[in-house]
């Protein structure tokens, strides 16, 4: 696994720790932050995780809205907290890192659903993340 997709995999645990326990995410990145001093071998994931959350924290209204607006009858408060936690990574990669072609921040964001969510959400996240990417400038 590399140490992006480790990051992407932190950067989710962060996201869902907030969600779940309903703390702010940076409350929840300061304790992943104390996780990560205590444990260095985990540390080449840790500063692109924390940039992703970072990125998430500072455009989260504008993504959530494109979550509900290209969701199709979902709400936020209805889908799955993981797959909010999925979606909002992905759309941060997809819009604001330009890093990271679409292709591959679709790809992780659908590889993480497979793995963590439901049977349906990785058609979900991939169909929902390729309709923001088609209005995306290309990365």
């Amino acid at each position: 696994m590399s140490a992006r997709t480790k990051a992407r995999k932190r950067a989710i645990d962060i996201l869902y720790i907030a969600d779940v326990r309903q703390i702010t995410i940076p409350e929840s990145l300061a304790l992943e932050a104390q996780r990560a001093a205590n444990e260095p071998a985990r540390m080449a994931s840790w500063l692109y995780a924390r940039e992703i959350v970072d990125g998430v924290v500072d455009h989260r209204d504008e993504i959530d809205e494109l979550i509900e607006t290209y969701s199709q009858g979902w709400t936020l408060k209805r889908m799955p907290v993981i797959d909010r936690a999925i979606l909002r990574i992905g759309i941060w990669e997809v819009l604001f890192n330009d890093a990271v072609p679409h292709a591959v921040a679709i790809d992780e964001a659908v590889e993480a659903a497979k793995i963590l969510s439901t049977d349906d959400s990785a058609g979900f996240v991939n169909g929902l993340l390729g309709r923001i990417a088609q209005t995306a400038p290309t990365a």
